[in-house]
């Protein structure tokens, strides 16, 4: 099943009204498959009803209950994968707010203990400096001062030692000059002081890294229960769990290229230095 943005919303009542007309098709009663699923009745209502969606362990369980030809199976399962991706556009972004994005994102940070962030293109806005932000809004049409101001306000999260933070970063985000050279220097600053913080691990891939994999898309991963994945025209958030594992095992693979601690430290020292000279 091809990924179209359009089509995510209606997945999910497209996926409901299946594994209802499934159910009814085998002539069995909700209380039947609930069991046989060992999932409350109410649960499987709700799934029915479109009230919540199910994961693809969920769905597996149905189809398996329901005898399930193999060419349906791979049919529901596609679209349960989509069912639970959501999609958020940047303009629609740019309509709502990127204040209120920052919002959104202060909430995430706050629900989560183990985050990991990928950083292929740019330092992200937890990790940079007033200066950086804001030239990095210029192409946004939105109100700079108050995005600035919630970026900042969200920085204060990588202190709290109750969560662990590890954002890796290519060679191209640390150095990519989004301001002058002189602030060029003082943001790569900025990355080894936050390096120093007991809850957050800074790792750094450069260039000439043998990873076997290109990077190509800025992607968070918030435990093991969600993963966001950027665009130049939107966010994608995955929910399924097969989703989020695919992105931890690229983040792992990345992460044994990168250099850290101390290491990663005097890296980041000669490329300010660069900057300096």
């Amino acid at each position: 099943m091809t990924f179209n943005p359009g089509r995510l919303g209606q997945s999910k009542a497209d996926l409901a009204e299946m594994l209802r007309t499934m159910r009814k098709r085998a002539g069995r009663t909700q209380v039947w498959l609930a069991q046989r699923c060992n999932m409350s009745q109410t649960k499987l209502s709700n799934i029915e009803t479109g009230r919540i969606t199910p994961g693809l362990v969920d769905v597996e369980l149905i189809l398996g209950a329901l005898d399930a030809p193999p060419e349906l199976i791979a049919e529901v399962a596609a679209l349960a994968r989509l069912a639970n991706t959501e999609w958020q556009s940047s303009r629609a972004s740019c309509r709502r707010g990127l204040e209120k994005r920052q919002a959104e994102l202060a909430s995430l940070e706050a629900g989560a203990t183990i985050l990991r962030y990928f950083l292929p293109a740019m330092v992200t806005g937890l990790l940079a400096t007033p200066e950086y932000i804001r030239a990095s809004l210029d192409h946004s049409p939105v109100d700079i001062s108050k995005t600035v101001a919630r970026k900042l306000e969200r920085q204060a999260v990588l202190y709290d030692n109750a969560k662990r933070f590890t954002f890796l970063l290519t060679e191209q985000a640390v150095r990519w000059a989004v301001v002058p050279r002189a602030a060029m220097a003082v943001q790569i600053d900025h990355l080894i002081s936050i390096s120093q913080l007991p809850n957050v691990r800074i790792g750094v891939i450069p260039l000439g890294a043998s990873a076997g994999r290109g990077p190509m898309n800025t992607f968070t991963v918030y435990d093991k229960r969600l993963a966001t994945v950027e665009t130049f025209t939107g966010l994608i958030v995955y929910q399924d769990a097969r989703d989020i594992s695919e992105h931890l095992e690229v983040f792992d693979l990345y992460e044994r290229h990168a250099q850290t601690d101390e290491e990663a430290r005097v890296t980041l020292e000669e490329w300010a230095v660069a900057y300096r000279s």
